[in-house]
């Protein structure tokens, strides 16, 4: 398919961003590396008579890793996670999960602003942002903002990010804990049937805390507080886990469509989630 006529916009910086924004409104749709947007256009199930692309807006492909924090810049690519030692080292799940994204020459140009901004339920990166505390800097007309990642998403592509804001920046605070990232898919390249982002943090032979997302199995990436609490005070044995996948079975909310019927999907949660917390819980 090819899409409809657009007009092409390529601005420098931010101002420019936000001022082709306002100058075209609705008309208007931002673009990071595309792999979510252009397929849509060219399905013409999204119609932007002016497209913007951020690829020359300096800054916003940087890693910073400070002592208590890191910070990816919104056109930091997928690859990008994999390839940068440094922050494979301070967080190594971000190289777990990135891996697990779709190819590798997705990779090569999917960004992570573009896959937690546009709010698929689908997508990696919401779940696992969510599970790690992040907060996602959001800027437009009014000034800078922060969005805690937990608070972000209200349902199937629709965010707290307004039409004529623009996300450049996501921070996440560093942890001692054990990750963990388990996902099932169909086949390479596919969204995943299920995925699961495990965090805990151990304290002498116990669970202290434990923070726990899923992906794809609602309309929203699901963060779980009930099931992160069954693992807390735990020595996360098999009783505490069977408490953990039942709170996280009783928040998701999945549908039928070409990856399974609704009890296949809870199945498979289940099984996913059990391997990440084990994983987790071995690394922590």
């Amino acid at each position: 398919m090819i899409p409809a006529s657009f007009e092409y916009h390529r601005p420098k910086d931010i101002a420019g961003v936000l001022s082709l924004l306002k100058e075209h409104g609705d008309d208007a749709r931002v673009m990071a590396g595309g792999h979510s947007l252009i397929p849509m256009m060219k399905l013409r199930m999204a119609h932007v008579p002016h497209l913007i692309d951020l690829q020359d807006v300096g800054g916003l492909s940087d890693i910073t890793i400070a002592a208590d924090a890191i910070r990816i810049g919104a056109l930091v690519t997928q690859h990008d996670l994999i390839v940068h030692n440094e922050l494979a080292q301070a967080l190594p799940i971000l190289r777990e999960a990135a891996l697990q994204i779709a190819d590798p020459q997705v990779r090569y140009m999917g960004t992570v602003g573009g896959n937690v901004a546009n709010g698929d339920p689908g997508n990696d990166m919401p779940g696992l942002m969510q599970c790690l505390d992040a907060v996602f800097t959001i800027e437009g007309p009014n000034g800078v903002r922060d969005v805690p990642a937990r608070d972000f998403y209200e349902a199937a592509y629709m965010t707290a990010r307004e039409d004529d804001e623009v996300l450049t920046a996501i921070t996440i605070p560093k942890s001692a804990g054990g990750f963990a990232y388990e996902k099932q898919k169909r086949k390479i390249g596919d969204y995943a049937t299920a995925a699961a982002a495990v965090l805990i943090v151990k304290d002498g032979g116990a669970c202290a805390s434990a923070a726990i997302a899923m992906t794809n199995l609602s309309d929203t990436p699901i963060f779980s507080e009930s099931a992160a609490a069954a693992l807390v005070g735990t020595t996360v044995d098999d009783t505490a886990i069977d408490a953990a996948v039942a709170a996280m079975l009783g928040d998701i909310n999945p549908t039928e469509d070409n990856r399974g019927p609704v009890a296949f999907k809870i199945h498979v949660a289940g099984i996913i989630l059990r391997r990440a917390i084990a994983s987790a819980w071995s690394r922590a």
